[in-house]
């Protein structure tokens, strides 16, 4: 199940002229009775809210007064964000004559036109307040509570995420919540701008359009819309369009040789994972992942990590790198089969980690070992392997993949194995040679087609490595000789930046005997490995500019992509 928890807003949403339809409530029941959590999001005061709907323990949380109180209705216990308004605002309003006024815990409403005079009140007041519009009411709140924080903190109350939660509305003050959300939807009545930010807008209004979308959500997880809003970029086919992961429902193996760029990947992955809020869980034997910024590590070559540290861990919201070092070879596979079954538990119930990555399959799911109890993988929501040997993992697990990256010098061949080992059929692919941050994808909905080459969109932390490695380091001999016309020089530039610094000094002579011949682009493509740069160099080679044009184009094109960013 990917959508644990349902966010509606009341009035105009699931409430017309502040009641509730009988039918409504039924739907709601329903999406109770599926295990999926029921929260109220909404503006009204909760006194005022109980006045006009009675059945408040229909759900799990009650988001009010626009974030500022989080209210439990089975234990009537509530939270509030904010201090109460101070009683000499309150005056100041009176004395403007602000008629309606509606004072609850935190916050402060009253309607239009009285907008201007509450903003003048507010700016007099010297405190640190905002005001919120809502189809004609203006609410005046703490700065920074809105209904998406208020949802935000009623999720962690029931250790769910907004990446597991479907959110609808019709209001202005509704987007900051909407758009949190996974899944956003509007009713018909909704407002133009509301609709046009969400990703569904239902025929039917107010509670008709819930109970439509109710229909939907109970019937196949609403896989039939095709979200892409959060999808997981992983790079781009040549010149054409971006390449993405589905957060959901992606099982992906990276395979290749040792050495050959497996890593790289992976953590291009994790770090716009950890961007998204996506919450992963890495089973890592031999402590490859310890240094990664993004997560808590557990475990070392002295301590092994107990499967209950993890899982507090993951409760906490936290990202968690679970090393084996520990563990002996042979044990592995055993200990990451409890480990799994519990995950699969707690996400069945939470609907996290999103994503589990297993480095090192081969000896966590190896074929010797046999299918892994109630499914494994294959009950998860997304998950990825890593492994240098794919005709070693167990045949069980291989045919839960449905995307394959192949890194290395035989691409091909990694495939085939692939396919192979998990008893797919196998297609006559002519074999590739891979660049540098460059992938061969396979993915089993389009099987019959050729594998798609794919150019990485690294991690930002390897941009830096990358960028640190050829603009300071020492490439030897990969090094720019500046030898001129007659070979009398041999000045090196072992890195950018000394190029950039030899290039202002060598005669004019030397300079353009290079630039003439693509010297300069040609080394960039092949040394420093940037194809992007070499191809503007090139284009500056062939401008036919002078000396000090070329030099200072040359050197921006270095600076702007790393001596400056470096």
């Amino acid at each position: 199940m990917r959508y644990h928890a349902l966010a509606c807003d009341y009035d105009g949403t699931i409430a017309t002229n502040g009641r509730v339809p009988d039918s409504t409530v039924e739907s709601l029941q329903r999406v109770a009775a599926s295990g999926r959590k029921l929260i109220l999001v909404t503006g009204r005061r909760i006194d005022e809210l109980a006045g006009v709907f009675p059945r408040l323990n229909l759900f799990d949380r009650i988001v009010a007064e626009n974030g500022a109180v989080v209210y439990n209705p089975r234990t009537r216990e509530e939270k509030l964000f904010g201090e109460p308004p101070p009683s000499t605002f309150l005056d100041n309003l009176r004395m403007r004559r602000v008629e309606p006024l509606s004072v609850g815990k935190v916050i402060v409403a009253t309607w239009q036109p009285h907008e201007t005079v509450v903003l003048d009140a507010v700016r007099e007041s010297g405190l640190e307040l905002q005001v919120i519009f809502n189809k004609g009411a203006v609410m005046v709140l703490p700065s920074g509570i809105n209904k998406a924080f208020g949802l935000r903190a009623a999720l962690q109350e029931l250790e769910l995420s907004v990446h597991n939660t479907v959110g609808i509305g019709d209001a202005e003050n509704d987007q900051a919540f909407l758009s949190a959300c996974e899944c956003s939807a509007a009713v018909a009545n909704a407002l133009d701008a509301v609709k046009e930010r969400t990703d569904i807008t239902t025929r039917g209004d107010h509670g008709d359009g819930v109970e439509e979308l109710i229909v939907e959500l109970l019937k196949d997880d609403l896989q039939g819309y095709g979200l892409q809003r959060h999808h997981i970029l992983l790079g781009r086919n040549g010149e054409g369009p971006e390449i993405d992961l589905p957060p959901y429902g992606t099982s992906l193996l990276i395979a290749g040789p040792s050495g050959s760029g497996k890593t790289t990947v992976l953590t291009a992955i994790l770090e716009r994972l950890s961007k998204a809020a996506y919450q992963f869980c890495i089973v890592d034997p031999e402590g490859d992942y310890g240094g990664f910024e993004h997560a808590v590590v557990l475990g070392d070559e002295r301590r092994l990590p107990s499967t209950e540290e993890v899982l507090q861990l993951l409760s906490r919201f936290e990202n968690a790198v679970v090393v084996l070092l520990g563990v002996p070879l042979g044990d592995r596979p055993a200990f990451a089969e409890q480990l799994l079954q519990r995950l699969i538990a707690f996400q069945s119930r939470t609907g996290r980690p999103h994503w589990i990555i297993l480095d090192e399959a081969h000896h966590l799911m190896p074929a010797s070992h046999g299918p892994v109890p109630n499914g494994g993988l294959q009950n998860f929501g997304s998950s990825v392997l890593v492994t240098v040997h794919p005709e070693r993992v167990s045949q069980a697990a291989l045919q839960t993949i449905n995307s394959v990256a192949a890194v290395g010098t035989t691409p091909v061949a990694t495939l085939a194995e692939f396919v192979r080992s998990a008893n797919l059929p196998c297609l006559p692919w002519p074999e590739i040679e891979l660049e540098q941050l460059e992938i061969l994808l396979w993915q089993r909905k389009r099987s019959r087609a050729s594998p798609l080459r794919v150019r990485i969109e690294p991690a930002e932390a390897e941009l830096r490595r990358h960028r640190r490695k050829y603009s300071e380091g020492d490439l030897q001999e990969r090094s720019f000789h500046f030898r001129g016309p007659k070979g009398k020089l041999n000045l090196r530039a072992q890195n950018l930046a000394l190029f950039v610094q030899i290039a202002e000094g060598i005669d004019d002579e030397t300079w353009i005997y290079h630039l003439r011949r693509g010297d300069y682009s040609a080394w960039m493509q092949s040394a420093v490995k940037d194809k992007a740069m070499a191809g503007q160099v090139a284009l500056i080679e062939r401008a036919k500019l002078s000396p000090r044009e070329s030099r200072a184009k040359i050197k921006a094109v270095i600076e702007k992509l790393y001596t400056g960013s470096a």
